[in-house]
């Protein structure tokens, strides 16, 4: 399978940055609090470095003691202030006694970035009901008692970004995942009714989602799986940065309700709006193959539904697709420049509506 290299787009069509525009770099508060919950690893471990090279002073909430010990003196590397707090985000106390922590510690919380979730790869027949429920817990519920701590700062004083990092599959179900696909779709929908309510509010909070595509994170090793073969992330495949990049840009930019990340997001988004019940079929046919490699799951593969995988073992941000991840989008810049493009292109199509004219005055 190739490496793809589409861009990483928004739902207005333009690319998701790699770098916010200098323009949003200059109205950052300096040294700002920012929290990022499922930090020890994947999306949430490459979002709190790229903070932290921002000079954010950030909040890391996982459960696994090597992950988040790696992912504290990753974050000062980057030149950011870490502290590294083990939370269980299904457990809506343990969240609450966090955010006091981290104002009491690193000051007021600017920026809060919903990242944490588990699963289960296998036929929803071959699923408990307590580990359904587990799945929800953490990768719903943990999402929503995050954004509940979140408000409690951030209401007093009116301003704040929370940003929910979500899927392709917040829109649209795919086999082997019924558990996650029923996570994201609720996600989509509690976070659509707060935007809602903080408009009809005129609040200073602003809310905004990320749907992310395929991206190599190390949770096909260490996710919960009765598959006969490894777990891999359905081609073409994201590195973590790029995601990265699309959260730092949705945390500048927050007025815009959603980014689509990736042209493949924006592709399966398109087909299951216009044509859903052929995208079913498609993926009845091809759902299982697509999300498993050619070699047998190993016997000894961690599981970290109930208890955290990386607890005495770092796994980093990525998983074992580097050979077959884009590193980088290939239109980074239109992101960045949104207003000019959609300027630049009224002009064209001015000036092309304008040499018909003539033509046909001749």
């Amino acid at each position: 399978m190739t490496t793809s290299t589409e861009p990483a787009t928004n739902n207005h069509g333009a690319s998701a940055s790699p770098a916010p525009s200098t323009a949003a770099a200059d109205a950052r508060p300096p040294g700002r609090v920012v929290v990022v919950t499922g930090s020890s690893g994947g999306i949430g471990r490459a979002t709190a470095v790229a903070f932290a090279r921002t000079g954010a002073k950030v909040a890391l909430l996982a459960r696994g003691t090597a992950g988040l010990t790696a992912a504290a003196a990753e974050v000062a590397a980057a030149g950011g202030t870490p502290l590294p707090l083990e939370v269980d985000v299904s457990v809506a106390d343990e969240v609450d006694a966090a955010a006091t922590r981290i104002e009491a510690e690193l000051g007021p919380v600017d920026v809060w970035v919903n990242v944490a979730f588990t699963s289960v790869f296998a036929p929803f027949t071959e699923i408990s009901p307590d580990e359904f429920k587990r799945v929800t817990e953490v990768s719903y519920l943990g999402y929503v008692y995050g954004t509940m701590a979140a408000l409690r700062c951030m209401v007093p004083r009116n301003r704040g970004t929370i940003v929910q990092v979500g899927s392709a599959l917040a829109y649209r179900g795919i086999p082997l995942q019924s558990a996650y696909c029923g996570a994201k779709h609720a996600i989509q929908g509690f976070n659509e009714a707060l935007r809602c309510e903080l408009l009809h509010d005129r609040s200073g909070i602003h809310t905004t989602m990320v749907q992310m595509p395929a991206v190599n994170t190390p949770q096909f090793s260490w996710v919960l799986s009765r598959l006969p073969r490894k777990a891999q992330p359905v081609p073409p495949i994201y590195q973590p940065e790029v995601a990265a990049r699309a959260v730092i840009y949705a945390a500048d930019h927050p007025r815009r309700r959603e980014y689509w990340v990736g042209g493949s997001t924006m592709k399966v988004l398109a087909a299951n709006a216009i044509v859903p019940a052929v995208l079913d079929r498609y993926l009845a046919r091809t759902g299982y193959e697509s999300q498993q490699t050619d070699e047998a799951k190993p016997a000894d593969q961690p599981a970290n539904l109930w208890e955290p995988a990386d607890v005495e073992r770092d796994f980093g941000a990525h998983g074992a697709f580097d050979d077959r991840s884009a590193p980088a989008s290939s239109q980074l810049w239109a992101s960045q420049h949104h207003g000019l493009l959609v300027s630049g292109t009224a002009l064209v199509g001015a000036a092309a509506a304008l040499a018909l004219v003539r033509r046909l005055l001749r």
